[in-house]
């Protein structure tokens, strides 16, 4: 890493630091969630409520993909982080630690690639099937299986993609993390014009300009890290799966993954329910979500940008400095919600009469975006308190965040639907939010002892490692 990366994490004013992760990081998102309207504008331009409901039903698939790539990607990255934060103790073995860096970030990469084919395999051949089991029925079925096809076809190249992001951003590059998204955006925009506007190929050209615009993202990640970085190697000659490893990297990310599982379950529940109340209530709900995102991908670049900061202070020791990190974190989503989501709930009709000319859509969909903007608020700092456990090893905390909401969303749904309707389906996710924000604070609260521990539960290991002559090392390894 260059030493202004390793400034802004070491020793850097917390501001400066938060400034130079997390700015880049609501830029990338920004840019991200502002092509996911467009490009459901591309798809409402075919005046089609099916197609923007395949979108919807296609969800889950992309949240699935996008899970397996952070299982990776969360898991690996904090451990170099933390490993990285662990060389300012005079006590550890630089060295060592530098190559067990290499091949943490060697096995991210290929370990995803090969999840990322066995998924992908797995997904094209029941795609219709899965289709159906998402909710699409009717009109809405086909569509939604190419959409879901085109994804899988793509898993490898997705999962990577994912999981390399988090490495680039491990070590402090939220600028080279926010150019890959920008190159992305820009790349799927014009993929959309080609395979939508101008072949017609509707929610399946959608899926593929997708799929080709991570192709040109994990190119450039792929390019920087080989080229630019000075920690991370992707050589094959680094892959290694030992088992401190496999329990660091997976003990972390596995919190990703149970997330995005219980992601799927409450959307597919919620699909379920809402189908009941027609097709314009869905497509609401989905352009909702893209609209709604622009506040909420804010806040998750503020805390997805500062995992890194947080975990090298937390490799360094360095607990006054962990502890003023997440202060400035909060204080900044704090900010954020109050004033973005005003704007956007102000000028809600506005936005979207841009996408749909359907009554119905227009009607459901101010409500529901309503909901969504005060779920926001709650959802910023639930997401930081995860962000802190995944960056300070407290595993346990950080799989209950990752299951409660899904655990708590069905019940809730389920009661809101019999006793209140459709009122009580759009609300119910604001609900949950509230609640799991509740356990947010009191696992926080209960959890300062832990911040202010050494990693690993107080203890730093030595394992025997082999490096790449085949000779043994020392490496100190830091969250096993």
């Amino acid at each position: 890493m260059s030493s202004n990366n390793r400034f802004f994490l070491a020793s850097a004013p917390i501001w400066r630091s938060l400034v130079h992760l997390c700015i880049p990081m609501i830029a990338g998102f920004s840019v991200g969630t502002v092509y996911n309207i467009i490009n459901a504008g591309f798809v409402g331009a075919l005046h089609s409520t099916p197609l923007l409901a395949a979108l919807t039903f296609s969800l889950p698939a992309y949240a699935l993909i996008m899970a397996i790539g952070g299982v990776f990607g969360v898991g690996g990255g904090t451990y170099i982080s933390r490993l990285l934060g662990s060389q300012e103790d005079a006590g550890t073995d630089a060295s060592a630690a530098a190559d067990r860096i290499k091949q943490i970030s060697s096995f991210t990469l290929w370990g995803s690639l090969a999840t990322g084919v066995i998924v992908g395999v797995i997904g094209v051949a029941f795609a219709t099937p899965l289709a159906a089991a998402v909710g699409a029925t009717g009109a809405s079925l086909t569509p939604t299986a190419q959409y879901i096809g085109a994804m899988f076809a793509f898993a490898p190249v997705l999962v990577a993609c994912f999981a390399l992001e988090q490495i680039v951003r491990a070590e402090g590059a939220s600028v080279a993390s926010m150019t890959g998204v920008i190159a992305s955006t820009v790349a799927n925009l014009l993929f959309d014009v080609l395979f939508i506007l101008v072949l017609g190929w509707g929610v399946l050209g959608a899926g593929i300009a997708v799929g080709l615009a991570n192709v040109v993202m994990v190119g450039y990640y792929i390019w920087w890290l080989s080229r630019r970085s000075e920690t991370v190697s992707l050589a094959p000659r680094w892959f290694r799966a030992d088992r401190i490893m496999l329990k660091s990297v997976f003990g972390i990310g596995v919190s990703e993954l149970l997330q995005s599982s219980f992601l799927i379950v409450t959307t597919l529940v919620m699909n379920w329910i809402a189908i009941g109340y027609g097709d314009a209530l869905l497509a609401s709900m989905g352009l909702a979500l893209r609209i709604s995102q622009l506040p909420e991908m804010m806040c998750m670049g503020v805390f997805i940008g500062a995992i890194p900061l947080f975990a090298y202070a937390f490799g360094a020791r360095n607990h006054a400095r962990l502890r003023r990190g997440i202060a400035g974190a909060a204080i900044a989503i704090a900010g954020i919600t109050v004033v973005f989501s005003t704007l956007v709930f102000v000028f809600r009709d506005q936005v979207f009469a841009l996408f749909s000319a359907d009554p119905a859509v227009l009607t459901d969909g101010t409500l529901v975006l309503t909901a969504m903007l005060v779920s926001t608020i709650f959802n910023g700092f639930t997401g930081l308190g995860i962000a802190v456990f995944q960056a300070t090893e407290q595993m346990r905390n950080a799989t209950i965040m990752s299951i409660a909401q899904g655990v708590l969303f069905i019940p809730v749904l389920l009661i809101g639907n019999a006793v209140f309707g459709l009122d009580g389906v759009i609300w119910s996710m604001t609900v949950t939010e509230v609640l799991t924000f509740a356990l947010a604070i009191w696992l926080l609260v209960a959890s300062r002892r832990a911040l202010s521990a050494a990693p690993s539960a107080g203890a730093v290991e030595t394992v025997d490692v082999r490096d790449a002559e085949g000779t043994a090392a020392d490496a100190i390894t830091v969250g096993a």
